[in-house]
């Protein structure tokens, strides 16, 4: 099994690793990851791969369809070989946006108590799509209960159900179009808050802040209708 360090610790911005494998589309298979894969409307990190003789960008990372965690070079090099030691080099920045961002969406599932249909993360930007048929509140009250809850530099923590648990427990899934990541026995879930202070927990496989004051203060820059009973709310980071 590929250890997954970008769910261990989304803290690691360096690691080494070893080159298990290469795919027919040329991407890179490492025994373990320190990249996280496309998945959950959050994109797949950017970086380095640098060993002994060679160095490469890496676009993205995705996922095979047998799960496996796969590294996108940037542009069509040479790959380093099965058996080499590598060490990946996290676009710390990028990736940090999008832990900042990923925790706030968590936060305006808070303040829009309602069922998620969509969303998607970016460096600068994201949003959720709400299963909303009537408008909600204007944008600038929105703003100002994101913030409030962003300023309270809340504790974010997670633990650990079985799939059984989860599937008892359906309340704890907003998502409508994403499937909380189960399959592998056990589901990791993301609070919010400790104690009587908490505000959310959800199944996640994303990474997030340690604590909510690292978002900053965001913007609620729209509410578009997407559909009959859909509306998008999209945010963005002020700094």
């Amino acid at each position: 099994m590929t250890e997954l360090l970008f769910r261990d610790d989304p803290w690691l911005q360096e690691a080494v690793a070893t080159v298990t494998g290469h795919t027919p589309e040329g991407g890179i298979l490492l025994d373990r990851v320190l990249f996280y894969p496309t998945g959950g409307g959050q994109p797949g990190d950017s970086g380095m791969l640098i060993w002994p003789g060679g160095r490469m960008a890496i676009a993205t990372a995705t996922r095979n369809p047998d799960g496996a965690v796969v590294l996108v070079p940037a542009d069509l090099a040479a790959l380093p070989p099965v058996g080499a030691g590598v060490r990946q080099v996290l676009d710390w920045d990028r990736r940090y946006r999008h832990m900042r961002l990923h925790t706030a969406l968590h936060l305006l599932s808070v303040v829009i108590p309602l069922p998620v249909t969509g969303g998607q993360i970016g460096a600068e930007r994201a949003r959720l799509d709400f299963d909303m048929p009537d408008p909600p509140e204007p944008a600038a009250v929105l703003e100002e209960r994101l913030n409030a809850l962003i300023g309270r530099d809340l504790k974010v923590s997670e633990s650990w159900i079985t799939d059984e648990e989860l599937r008892a427990s359906p309340a704890l899934v907003k998502t409508l179009s994403v499937r909380p990541p189960a399959g592998q026995g056990r589901v990791r879930l993301v609070r919010i808050g400790e104690g009587a202070g908490q505000v959310d927990l959800q199944p996640c496989g994303g990474t997030h802040v340690a604590r909510t004051g690292e978002i900053g203060a965001v913007t609620v820059e729209k509410i578009e209708k997407k559909g009959r009973i859909n509306r998008r709310v999209s945010i963005r980071l002020e700094s």
